[in-house]
């Protein structure tokens, strides 16, 4: 639980008034019983094509990501260059394997060529050649690949027609044209929607949608992940022997995950906005845990049988991806970023995305300078003067080729140069800057101001390497997420068969007693309501809306308690978020949100708040 509360309402407080308008609506009653994916036309008088959209979910997220994707011209070139990626890795992957002659490549044998010189015909096998060594695993990986790409075609294809619907949808409806986008916040083009409700009802459960409906449907599984990772109700600490706990979440364990709990065909889901009835009754709830763990299981071991090629695939790609970087930055590897753990950890619930790395990247500095003050003396002075003899050999070896470039023809020198550079930028990642300021617990305090969270352990320990460590998790180096995408198809299949399916009934419980239903939006994870008489701590309440003047203390600016106004969270240690985050999402969509009207206890708390910071 975090206490730099103040501080980090005041750094946001000037975005106040630059939204748009918003209502609320806590009412929960059934949600839309009609299921599907394609968008209704009524074909009735005066009516939009856009009137009656089945599946809201799918198209407000579409429209925001058209809006944060530039549009489509955008949106569909890069799907498109992205196939043609793909056809690349392949192709050229089957070239270097199977299609050049390496024992020419590297002189050890003698070609017929009259030159001295040995030309790129000389080492390319001729087509017969190439295909004649491919050998069955070879072309098992072609097949797999082959029938991927076409299943992403198919869905590029399938996206081309969404999106020009939500082109149509811009340019008529919201009259935004795709080159006004990147003018436009999407606050503004939020607002737009929410007026063009009204018209042609679109939801026709509501009159009017708010803003939370629309964040709602958008991020409608998102606040289930935030809400289990915030419960630790996702299986991503492991205990590795001599290294310790840490934290493993990688893309494709994260993948798996979304496929079981949210879209795949044995999700909880029955779809896009609707919890199975099932999940909603405690009579059934081992049953479905028994379910649910049979479904993790056969998930685990299809991830099991597809490791050899999901290790290969990520093994190219990263080396197309990040082999030349390294080739020309070296240092690359020693940067940081936020880990996929800490990007669920760090965001609030109704966080869109561009809202989330806004605050990340603003973190971004003082999380590194924080991690940079960390220096061991004894790496310090080995680094010195390793960076010292490879800089010395490496200084030697340029002089004598700018002499004479002949000296790279010499075996080995050009391999040399290149793994002396690296030594030398990895070196210097352990020399730390000779102006550095050890002021750990001012670096973490700004860094907090963006993140807005962090355990209790961290209070007053920020110097300490174990709170070092921890915020390692959530800002990781590259390489280490590099090492950890390249090791996810081996462990993936075990966190999935040996851990995840141990949670199954806690996962099951979890559905049945953090899910509501909101008039016009269906099935919402809980926590998303930001209710803090629910879900809140009483650690984070505030007592200042129930402070009245003491007028016998002779001072305005004195206050006490008034019993009768003192109004306590109902909220247990279940049922509560962890670390103020239902408090803390409350405040940052108040403030991302100025016009929304939130339930009365909400805006109780808010403007207790606010008062809070005004008297202080």
């Amino acid at each position: 639980m975090t206490t730099v509360l103040d501080g980090s309402y005041q750094r946001m407080e000037p975005y106040i008034g630059e939204e748009e308008d918003g209502e609320d609506d806590d009412e929960h009653e059934e949600t839309p019983q009609e299921s599907g994916v394609m968008i209704h036309v009524v074909p009735e008088g005066n009516k939009a094509r856009w009137n009656h959209v089945e599946d809201l979910d799918s198209f407000f997220t579409r429209m925001y990501h058209y809006h944060q994707k530039h549009g489509f011209a955008c949106m569909i070139l890069q799907e498109a260059l992205e196939l043609g990626q793909f056809i690349f890795v392949v192709t050229f992957s089957t070239f270097l394997f199977h299609c050049i002659d390496y024992s020419v490549l590297f002189k050890n044998k003698v070609t017929n060529s009259t030159s001295h010189k040995t030309s790129i015909s000389d080492v390319i096998l001729s087509t017969s050649e190439c295909v004649a060594s491919m050998g069955l695993v070879t072309w098992i990986c072609i097949l797999v690949a082959a029938i991927f790409w076409i299943l992403r075609l198919v869905k590029v294809l399938y996206h081309c027609t969404q999106f020009w619907d939500i082109k149509l949808f811009f340019n008529t409806a919201l009259k935004i044209d795709d080159r006004d986008l990147d003018n436009l916040t999407w606050h503004e083009v939020q607002k737009r929607v929410r007026e063009v409700q009204k018209e042609q009802e679109m939801c026709i459960h509501k009159r009017e949608l708010t803003e939370l409906d629309i964040y709602h449907r958008i991020l409608r599984f998102k606040n289930y992940m935030v809400a289990m990772v915030n419960k630790s109700l996702l299986p991503v600490r492991l205990k590795i022997p001599i290294i310790g706990d840490i934290i493993f979440m990688t893309r494709g364990l994260k993948y798996n995950m979304e496929l079981l709990l949210f879209w795949g065909p044995w999700s909880p889901f029955e779809n896009n906005w609707h919890l199975k009835e099932d999940y909603k009754k405690l009579n059934r709830r081992q049953e479905l845990a028994r379910a649910l763990s049979k479904h993790i299981l056969w998930v685990g071991i299809a991830n099991f049988l597809l490791c050899p090629l999901i290790l290969l695939w990520q093994i190219l790609y990263s080396f197309f991806n990040y082999g030349e970087i390294i080739k020309r930055e070296p240092g690359t590897l020693g940067t940081r970023m936020w880990s996929l753990y800490g990007r669920l950890y760090l965001r609030h619930f109704n966080e869109l995305d561009h809202e989330l790395n806004a605050r990340l990247n603003r973190a971004y500095h003082p999380a590194s300078r924080y991690m940079n003050i960390f220096t061991s003396p004894i790496m310090t002075v080995i680094a010195k003067n390793v960076a010292f003899v490879a800089g010395s050999i490496l200084t030697v070896l340029l002089i004598l080729t700018v002499y004479d470039e002949d000296v790279l023809t010499v075996e080995h020198v050009l391999t040399t140069i290149t793994i002396l550079g690296a030594m030398l930028a990895g070196a210097r990642a352990f020399i730390p800057d000779e102006n550095l300021v050890w002021c750990p617990e001012t670096l973490l305090t700004a860094v907090l101001a963006h993140t807005h969270y962090r355990p209790d352990s961290w209070r007053g320990h920020a110097h300490t390497q174990t709170t070092r460590a921890e915020v390692a998790q959530l800002f990781q180096y590259r390489a280490v997420h590099l090492l950890e995408e390249l090791i996810s198809p081996l462990l993936t299949p075990f966190i999935l068969c040996f851990r995840m399916r141990q949670r199954a009934l806690d996962i099951v419980d979890f559905y049945r007693n953090f899910t509501i239903e909101v008039t016009g939006v269906g099935d919402v994870c809980s926590f998303a309501q930001m209710d803090v008489r629910k879900h809140g701590n009483p650690m984070w309440q505030t007592v200042t809306e129930n402070l009245v003047p003491d007028r016998t203390v002779g001072y305005d600016n004195q206050y006490t308690i008034d019993p009768e106004k003192l109004r306590i969270p109902i909220s247990d240690k279940y049922t509560q978020a962890e670390d103020g985050k239902t408090e803390l999402s409350l405040i940052h969509f108040t403030l991302t949100n100025p016009d929304w009207k939130p339930p009365s206890h909400a805006e109780n708390f808010v403007t207790a708040l606010r008062e809070k910071v005004y008297l202080a």
